[in-house]
């Protein structure tokens, strides 16, 4: 029928539906820039522009890297591939990580920099 007014019955039911989404979506867990979980550390760079030069520093010695970081793009690197300047290797089943420390440059030469955990041991 043309020009009819919808039912208060399928308003309030596409309004329920409508508010639905949009609370699952609020309640997503905003996504983390650095994480620490099954023996890698994972970088996202969650910024609108690149990033070059990326240092990566786990418990102030072990350190590792990439070149560069497309905006949205993300790094995955094992524990294992971390190592001091003397080339000893992070070994996860005498160490854990407290603290993971990540440096760079955007496309403008600024400094980027991020940091998970502090710096006691737990």
């Amino acid at each position: 029928m043309i020009g009819a007014r919808p039912s208060p019955v399928r308003t309030c039911l596409a309004l329920a539906i409508a508010l639905a989404a949009v609370s699952a979506s609020a309640c997503d867990k905003p996504r983390e820039p650095i994480t620490v979980e099954e023996g890698a550390v994972t970088i996202q760079n969650l910024t609108a522009d690149e990033w070059r030069d990326v240092k990566i520093v786990v418990n102030h010695h072990f350190a590792g890297g990439v070149p560069r970081l497309e905006a949205g793009g993300r790094v995955n690197a094992p524990l294992s591939r971390f190592t001091t300047a003397f080339g000893q290797a992070f070994d996860r089943g005498r160490q854990s990580v407290f603290k993971v420390d990540v440096t760079a440059r955007d496309q403008n030469g600024k400094l980027v920099t991020l940091t998970w955990g502090d710096d006691q041991r737990k």
